[in-house]
Order: C-alpha cells, then structure tokens, then sequence
C-alpha cells in the first residue's frame, strides 16, 4: 500500500495541472473575445481642427430650418456619414473614471442605430458596441431601447442594462437634474427604458420665435435613418 501513495500523488499534480491548463486556456479565450475587434468597426478619426461640419452647417440644418418654415409635415433624411463627420468634427477623446472614449462611429442597420467605439483603460484598448433601436408607441412617445451592449465580442447586454438603471438612479438621487430637458429625457430613455414626448424647438431664422417640432415616425435603412417630422402650432 506504501507504494501506491507516490503513484496516487503523481495523480493528483497531473490532474492539477490539467485544471490549472484549462484555467489558462479560458482565460485566454475569455481575453481573446474582448479584445476582438468587429470587422465592421473603422475607427473614426478625430480631425480636431476646430471647425463645424460642413454636413451639419451646410445640408442637415438648412434642410431642418427651410422645411420647418413651411408649417407641413416633412421628412428629414440623415445619413450615417454624414453624423460620422459631425463626430468627427467634435472634441475627442472623452476621459473620465480614468477611461478614455474614441470618436464613436455611427452605423444605420434596418431598424437600429449601432454606434462602435474604443475605450482605453490602463493601456488596454477593447471595442464596445452598442445597439440602440428607436420606436414609438401608440400614444406617440419615442423609447430609444439599448438591444445590444458588447464588449469585443462578448454580450453583456443583460448586466450593462442592470448596471446603467442602476447608475441612473443613483443620478437621479445625487445630481439636481431638469427630467423635462430634452437631454435628460434622452438619458432615461436609454439608461432606463422610459419613452418620452418627442418634441424638440427649432428656430427657423436668427432672430424669430422657435418653432416645435414633433417626431411622428422613425424609419431605418441601411446608411440612412430618416424622421417623420411635423411643425406643432400653438
């Protein structure tokens, strides 16, 4: 019987070592997958030159203020790289929490809006995608719902949506934040699934009373979103 044990014990470090080789070989899968870059993600280069977009100042808000002055519903086409070249034109990197944000790029899928973007965090770079797609519901209040989070290629969906209402209402609870702001209601769409008036202003020419303007329909196709939108009257 006392020779059996040093076989015995030979047994136990090889099935260690086996456990200990798995371990490593899921980690590095784990790794692999997020640090996995979409092929469909082109990082978008900040040009950081300090100009406006010409997409923006030239195309979208003239189209906007022209159609708004006619007082009849209208649709407004936006393309996706049209938005990439007002992200583009916008000051990047983001930092905070020690993390750094990239310039985002923006895609158009059939009835969702991806946006694609790195975060750095001690010199480790992953992509992040995030899958959003607009609807409104019967009583016409738009909800922008997160359907997608990934990191590489890793979904989180579920534990990103519980983290983010659990973010937003912290706050909620910490900051004084104005809930009829047009950006706050964004915010709690996203964060937190709660639809809201879909109602912006708009001011036709310098100087004249701003108009509002409703969001009727949201409709996307590939490279293009466009918005059904109709000039409220008082």
């Amino acid at each position: 019987m006392k020779k059996s044990k040093p076989k015995a014990g030979k047994k136990k470090r090889i099935k260690k070592l086996y456990w200990l080789l798995f371990d490593l070989a899921v980690a590095a899968v784990v790794l692999a997958l997020l640090l996995y870059k979409p092929a469909a993600y082109k990082p978008l280069q900040a040009l950081g030159d300090g100009r406006q977009s010409k997409y923006l100042t030239h195309v979208l808000l003239p189209e906007l203020h022209n159609r708004v002055q006619r007082g009849q519903p209208f649709d407004l086409d936006v393309t996706a790289e049209g938005i990439n070249d007002i992200i583009a034109h916008s000051d990047w990197p983001k930092e905070t929490g020690g993390a750094s944000f990239s310039a985002p790029l923006v895609l158009f899928v059939p009835e969702n809006i991806v946006v694609m973007g790195t975060v750095t965090l001690e010199n480790v770079e992953v992509v992040v995608t995030i899958g959003v797609r607009p609807s409104l519901n019967e009583e016409g209040l738009l909800n922008l719902e997160v359907v997608k989070v990934k990191v590489g290629a890793v979904n989180l969906t579920p534990i990103a949506k519980i983290a983010a209402r659990r973010m937003y209402k912290q706050q909620i609870e910490l900051m004084s934040i104005d809930r009829q702001d047009i950006r706050a209601e964004i915010a709690a769409s996203l964060l937190n699934d709660e639809p809201f008036e879909p109602v912006f202003e708009v001011r036709p020419i310098l100087g004249t009373a701003d108009i509002k303007v409703r969001i009727e329909k949201v409709s996307i196709e590939q490279g293009k979103l466009t918005l059904h939108l109709a000039p409220l009257r008082d």
